[in-house]
């Protein structure tokens, strides 16, 4: 009875244990069916009651912002978990912190006398052990300790001078190289895809056997990858790489701080590639919160990445005009108008519009005068519109408040050069080079720093050349030309049945005396049509040319001098249709030397038409192989090979040059490929 709920004398003291579990069901049930009631017949309106929960979250928010302001520890205007941390150090027994403190330091000094008296012990018994060993061990282990030193001292000597990059093991790779080229004069270099890049891809990595990606069209900026944080630099020491992070950049302001979450949850949509879904969650936060600049800025994100998937320069657009909005709202934080500036000016050089993207730029350096970054993207957007002069001055003055910029150096060294100042130009491109700096691993200033060598008689050249080669920049050492197609075949000479184009090479040699009359008649009058040679490719003389077809368009005037040789060409598109060749008469004086040079691109081969050829003086090196013209044959080279030419007869040489399409491009490329 007792153990059922009763007492010995029978009276029942409680519930039993069978009573309690029905009671138990029952209450279960009512609640069961309650909730049913009240879903089915809608007795709780659960928006209604959500909408003031959001209310008051909204109001809470913005009560407790102002009532904790006076708590702002760190003068950013509100409190936050950074306020919570000052203070919570200020106080000295708030949450006990300090007697936790104590506590984990006694046990942590008991802990560490306990392992050094056991290590004590240790050595005791090693100290027994080790009495037995006679002088002769302990000479023996000196003498194999003062190797070792040795040889880390000749390993370090070895790591130091790996550093400059520029080591007698670049130039045996030089030699071994340039032999292999020697040999079969064959260079593949790698598939169906062309490297020609556009200004501000990708961030370059220092390392110094590292190949990096090939060259950038244009100029290019410091932040040259989107989805690199400009917040990082990389730095080389010792032959290794170390990157130094900057402060995550704050782009919320007191405001934005209370719509957090709702930020978070469309920005979540647009790095998950949902582009539409989060344009229309940024759309609508910026109608809710037309002062949010993050919520605006997010929406310009979206209409850029959107842009990118559609193709569509109108959508680019208006992610530009709402990059725009994003600095017209008041307080915005600096760091957001620094990257939707930067945003705005890359994306309106994108679209080809360089004073729009000057014009963002310059408004960049009068906000932040200080940040020398900005004024190298300013001397780029300069350059991109060919005002050297005014690149130059913006160079000058980096380089007055940061004398070791490599990213200016280069920049300020390429101006110099073009300006044909070259022995100047040399310690700017070198220093800017060896630097490392972000955005000078560009296979530009490895061309410009060794070509200004070259002219200097200086055989370092070939070092920066390989070095260039060795860092992707360059197919060989030899050829060296910036805006290629890879997998197409690389040899320096060629013969007409190689090419395929056997039929212009046939009908160039059977007409060559009527090319050659037309071009002398040209010559003849009284107001010449030959231009002279305006690339700066000459050290001495007189090079002039007559362009009939340039970038696969045809000069209507100039054929109607020559119409003959015209009509001639009209059969072979391959001529032609060449966007990224000429077609085009050549004379040059005695007297004249063209530097060592190559073409833009391997994209086209160059054949030379002898028309007038003095019997000796005239020669032409293609890579490490010289030949002559002969009058009425010709000549195929791939001009993207180092080449040069000297002209020391006593008269004038006259050639007819045609540019024509590699023939292993395809039909696609020749039609889809930029003119060059």
């Amino acid at each position: 009875e007792t153990k059922h709920g009763g007492s010995k004398n029978g009276k029942k003291e409680g519930l039993s244990g069978s009573s309690f579990f029905t009671w138990f069901m029952v209450i279960a049930l009512l609640g069961v069916w309650t909730s049913v009631a009240v879903v089915w017949f809608e007795l709780v309106d659960y928006e209604e009651v959500l909408a003031k929960a959001k209310d008051f979250r909204y109001n809470l928010s913005e009560v407790l912002q102002g009532k904790l302001g006076i708590y702002d520890a760190d003068g950013d205007g509100d409190f936050d978990v950074e306020d919570a941390k000052v203070l919570l150090g200020k106080y000295k027994y708030s949450f006990s912190l300090l007697s936790i403190k104590e506590a984990i330091k006694e046990s942590l000094k008991k802990l560490r006398e306990k392992q050094e008296s056991k290590k004590e012990e240790n050595e005791e018994e090693k100290k027994k052990t080790r009495k037995g060993k006679d002088a002769t061990d302990r000479k023996d282990k000196k003498a194999v300790d003062m190797n070792k030193l040795k040889k880390d001292s000749d390993k370090a000597k070895r790591d130091k001078g790996k550093e400059k990059g520029l080591d007698k093991s670049v130039k045996s790779k030089e030699t071994t190289k340039k032999s292999a080229n020697e040999k079969d004069g064959t260079v593949q270099v790698g598939k169906d895809k062309e490297t020609k890049k556009v200004t501000r891809k990708k961030r370059n990595k220092q390392s110094s056997c590292l190949k990096e990606r090939s060259v950038p069209a244009q100029p290019t900026s410091r932040e040259s990858e989107e989805t690199v944080q400009p917040a990082e630099k990389s730095y080389v020491e010792s032959g290794k790489t170390f990157s130094k992070k900057k402060k995550k950049p704050k782009l919320l302001n007191k405001f934005d701080k209370t719509i957090k979450a709702e930020l978070d949850a469309a920005e979540k949509l647009r790095k998950k590639g949902k582009v539409e879904e989060a344009l229309r969650a940024f759309e609508a936060l910026v109608n809710q919160y037309p002062q949010s600049p993050r919520a605006r800025y997010g929406k310009a994100q979206s209409e850029d990445d959107l842009a990118e998937k559609m193709r569509s320069n109108e959508m680019l657009q208006q992610a530009i005009n709402t990059y725009d909005e994003v600095v017209s709202l008041p307080n915005v934080p600096s760091d957001l108008i620094k990257l939707s500036l930067k945003r705005e000016a890359d994306r309106q050089q994108f679209l080809g519009r360089m004073r729009g993207s000057l014009v963002t730029l310059q408004k960049l350096v009068q906000l932040f005068p200080t940040e020398t970054s900005f004024k190298n993207d300013l001397g780029v957007g300069y350059l991109l519109i060919g005002d050297n002069s005014n690149a130059k001055k913006v160079y000058e003055e980096v380089l007055s408040l940061a004398p070791n910029d490599g990213f200016a150096k280069v920049h300020y060294g390429f101006i110099l050069k073009a300006e044909n100042k070259i022995a100047e130009s040399i310690p700017y491109l070198q220093e800017g080079l060896e630097s490392g700096d972000p955005g000078t691993d560009d296979g530009r200033f490895y061309f410009h720093l060794g070509d200004a060598l070259q002219r200097m008689g200086d055989k370092e050249a070939y070092k920066w050349y390989e070095l260039g080669y060795q860092r992707g920049h360059f197919a060989s050492v030899w050829q060296r030309s910036l805006y290629n197609v890879k997998g197409l075949k690389a040899q320096p000479w060629w013969t007409a049945r190689e090419t395929g184009y056997t039929e212009l090479v046939k009908s160039l040699e059977k007409n060559w005396k009527l090319i050659r009359d037309e071009g002398l008649a040209v010559m003849d009058k009284k107001r010449s049509l030959f231009l002279p040679e305006d690339e700066n490719l000459r050290e001495k003389g007189d090079w002039s040319q007559f362009t009939l077809w340039q970038q696969g368009r045809k000069n209507e005037n100039a054929c109607k001098s020559v119409p003959k040789t015209c009509a001639l060409l009209e059969r072979f598109p391959e001529a032609t249709g060449c966007r990224r060749g000429q077609i085009k008469y050549s004379i040059m004086h005695p007297g004249t030397h063209v530097w060592p040079h190559t073409g833009p691109t391997n994209c086209r081969l160059r054949m030379h038409l002898g028309l007038v050829i003095p019997k000796e003086g005239c020669r032409i090196r293609c890579a490490q192989e010289n030949r002559d013209w002969e009058e009425g044959k010709v000549l195929i080279f791939d001009d993207s090979f180092e080449h040069e030419v000297w002209q020391d007869a006593e008269s004038y040489r006259l050639i007819f040059i045609v540019d024509v399409w590699h023939p292993e491009l395809t039909a696609q490329q020749r039609r889809t490929l930029p003119a060059i």
